[in-house]
């Protein structure tokens, strides 16, 4: 999930990989859903009449940088999908089911991004598919009042499950979670990105929740890749599992998926939208999204995911060919354990002998043209890039602009 950071112990570290450097492949085009030759940095026209600025993403899959593009089949599906009226609750039914088999999971819906899901998710605990409970929240008078979590687990998005009414209970320990668990407790959240900084693991997670007769659920927004993880945590034993849709996915950025029990998931669609006074109606997912999802999917589940992480190794040898002049610059790869697991270069420099910090480096990259967007914290060692949301050829263009500012920076600082 954006703008979360966590311990740099999580983080697994990759030697570099001996790849030979190569130019980008038609693979990596069909990946990135871009053809190959067209302008990287060329505002679209329609930014330029809103006079919004387009950036390139060397980041990841971040909300606030508008997620990740979508593949020319899910937006040619929502498009189709514009040009008819349905019944949304069929729709979402039907769409549902298919995701579910595709999945091999119990149950799915389309949800409006992860937060949407983890907001129907804990109504679907409190409310079931009681109509006057359902009416009732976020006033829980009456109904179960709790959701325990791990303190090392709370983060902005658990916003999404306060909105319910409820009382966020923490524990430490696998004895704080047994104490903790009591008849006003209405679900158990687990966070995916946080599972390393907590004392209580995943296995351990559910296996309470199963003997305590209390539903599960994982938050595992920005899992994904890997492809197994889309059904994975359902397969362990969660009640309910979160993803956002906009981002691995490459579906819709306002769309995700719950996936889980389903009598769980029919409850999250009594709770939500076309629903009338219901907590999740403003949590409105088109037409169009739940199609683009469905789309984004079948996509997914299609993809040689060997031939992309060999295509995102070597774009990085890529970069790093361009960068390898630069006398003194360290440079390395990772992949982070959780949440955009895909390999990143990271770059470190003697900043005081350089002149210039990798803070300053990472300003002057968003601030000149084009716009590139890197990580500035997410390794211990220096400031680091990945393309895995690059279009063809931007990790070249990447390269040469950061190998620019540095060497720049250091002739200023030895003149």
């Amino acid at each position: 999930m954006a703008f979360f950071s966590f311990p740099s112990s999580r983080r697994g570290f990759l030697a570099a990989s001996g790849i030979a450097s190569s130019a980008i492949s038609a693979a990596g085009a069909r990946f990135a859903g871009a053809a190959p030759g067209k302008g990287t940095s060329k505002s679209s026209d329609i930014y330029a009449r809103l006079g919004v600025r387009t950036h390139i993403n060397a980041k990841g899959t971040y909300t606030y940088l508008t997620g990740s593009l979508m593949p020319p089949e899910v937006s040619e599906a929502m498009e189709d999908a514009a040009k008819h009226f349905v019944y949304l609750v069929e729709l979402q039914q039907k769409a549902g089911a298919k995701i579910a088999e595709l999945l091999g999971v119990e149950a799915a819906m389309v949800t409006s991004g992860a937060a949407g899901a983890i907001l129907l998710g804990t109504a679907a605990c409190l409310a079931g598919n009681d109509p006057k409970r359902i009416a009732q929240l976020p006033d829980l008078t009456g109904m179960k009042s709790e959701v325990v979590i791990q303190k090392s687990h709370r983060n902005a998005f658990d916003h999404a499950i306060r909105n319910n009414g409820v009382r966020l209970v923490e524990v430490e320990s696998p004895e704080d979670l047994e104490g903790a668990i009591s008849e006003k407790t209405a679900m158990m959240y687990f966070l995916n990105a946080a599972q390393s900084t907590g004392k209580i693991g995943l296995e351990k997670w559910v296996e309470v929740g199963k003997r305590r007769g209390v539903p599960t659920f994982n938050d595992a927004a920005a899992d994904v890749p890997p492809l197994s993880h889309l059904s994975d945590y359902c397969k362990m034993g969660f009640d309910l599992v979160a993803f956002s849709g906009g981002k691995g996915l490459r579906g819709p950025q306002c769309a995700g998926l719950l996936l889980g029990k389903k009598e769980l998931i029919e409850a999250a669609i009594l709770n939500n939208c076309p629903n009338e006074d219901t907590i999740g109606r403003p949590s409105k997912v088109g037409k169009e999204e739940i199609v683009g999802m469905f789309v984004a999917v079948e996509r997914y589940l299609r993809l040689n995911h060997e031939a992309e992480w060999k295509d995102w190794e070597q774009r990085i040898q890529a970069m790093k060919k361009v960068l390898s002049s630069s006398a003194g610059l360290e440079m390395g790869t990772f992949v982070p354990e959780v949440a955009n697991h895909v390999p990143h270069l990271y770059l470190k420099w003697d900043e005081s002998a350089w002149g210039i910090t990798k803070a300053d480096c990472a300003k002057q990259l968003r601030e000149e043209e084009p716009s590139i967007e890197v990580l500035e914290d997410d390794h211990p060692q220096g400031m680091s890039v990945t393309p895995f949301m690059m279009k063809p050829g931007e990790e070249l263009i990447v390269a040469r602009r950061i190998k620019d500012v540095l060497d720049q920076a250091r002739s200023k600082a030895h003149s």
